[in-house]
């Protein structure tokens, strides 16, 4: 058995193709079946967030057969026509285990050296192991992952500055706005980015936050820990009169905002400035709400731009954090792969 990976990122394409991939948390159970019980993979872990679409599988096949079937399986999966080609990558063990652990310790991360993408993948694994569609092998390889990301997190200084997305958020609204203490944030969907993004405003001053979501009763917790408010899921768009900063991260399918509905909410607000930060994948937003004045849109992926300024001071570090991995992979290889 050999560990294999496929998978589309924010460093192999744009998230106008990413979200054509992502997988809604119900569907992955169901589509973790199917893997295994097309003989593709023995055991198997999908990792689906913002920024990636990964499957992580144990297969007795070669790579060479279980690569185009697992590409195979996620085209159709997602009942994609499209031609796919660099945009999506196949990586065999050793590779494979090192890409893990890379994820795993934030390298190969939007931010480099960020701690959220632990607890996304650990919440995947967690899932598989729940549904019984992991074994020994995938078993240990996620376990000693975790292990070694909180080795690279004590033993080196690859988070020293680091951020996240929610503070990369606050850094677009302070260039927007050169003060949050006016200004009130709307949260639509309270996911764990978008709780984190709202906590970073409110830290930096913001006035007040509004929380809309299909779960009332995890807008009402959040808005009595943050001093905010709660509001019904279908009350959201009612709130732009009063808000100048919405973060958007639901699981909707289609968009919730498109330029239509947008600019009536315009005219109510007598065009002040607003900054949608729309963090869904597959996005919440429409890109054709960037033509309305006064409308700033930044996505998953327009927030590289100022994460690359954060990246010069930490790959020092880079050399380290991969000198620890290699020690850590080495006894998860197969005989056949460590000779």
């Amino acid at each position: 058995m050999s560990v294999v990976v496929i998978g589309l990122s924010h460093r192999s394409c744009p998230v106008a193709l990413r979200e054509q991939f992502a997988f809604a948390e119900g569907k992955i159970p169901e589509a973790l079946t199917a893997l295994r019980g097309a003989g593709i993979a023995e055991e198997a872990v999908i990792l689906s967030t913002c920024n990636r679409v990964e499957i992580y599988v144990s297969t007795p096949l070669e790579p060479g057969i279980a690569f185009p079937a697992l590409k195979q399986f996620l085209l159709q999966f997602h009942a994609y026509s499209g031609e796919l080609g660099e945009e999506i990558y196949a990586i065999a063990e050793p590779r494979s285990l090192h890409h893990l652990f890379k994820v795993a310790g934030g390298l190969d991360s939007m931010v480099l050296g960020e701690t959220e993408i632990l607890g996304q993948l650990k919440k995947a694994y967690d899932l598989a192991l729940q549904h019984k569609h992991t074994g020994a092998r995938l078993n240990k390889a996620f376990q000693r992952a975790f292990y070694t990301a909180k080795h690279i997190r004590t033993e080196t200084n690859i988070q020293r500055g680091s951020i996240s997305i929610a503070s990369v958020a606050v850094e677009l609204a302070e260039k927007i706005f050169s003060s949050l203490n006016e200004h009130e944030v709307l949260v639509i969907g309270a996911g764990d980015t978008s709780e984190k993004t709202a906590r970073a405003l409110m830290s930096r001053g913001a006035r007040g936050v509004v929380f809309a979501n299909r779960s009332p009763e995890r807008a009402q917790l959040l808005a009595a820990e943050l001093g905010g408010r709660a509001v019904p899921f279908e009350d959201w768009p009612a709130q732009f009169q009063q808000v100048d900063i919405a973060i958007s991260s639901t699981s909707a399918p289609d968009y919730i905002l498109n330029r239509e509905r947008l600019e009536p909410l315009m005219k109510a607000r007598r065009h002040r400035p607003l900054l949608l930060i729309d963090i869904a994948v597959p996005r919440d937003i429409d890109p054709q709400v960037n033509y309305v004045e006064n409308v700033y849109l930044y996505n998953v992926d327009d927030l590289q731009t100022i994460a690359n300024d954060y990246l010069k001071s930490r790959q020092d570090e880079i050399a380290r954090c991969e000198a620890i991995i290699a020690e850590k992979v080495q006894p998860l290889l197969s005989p056949v792969v460590r000779a």
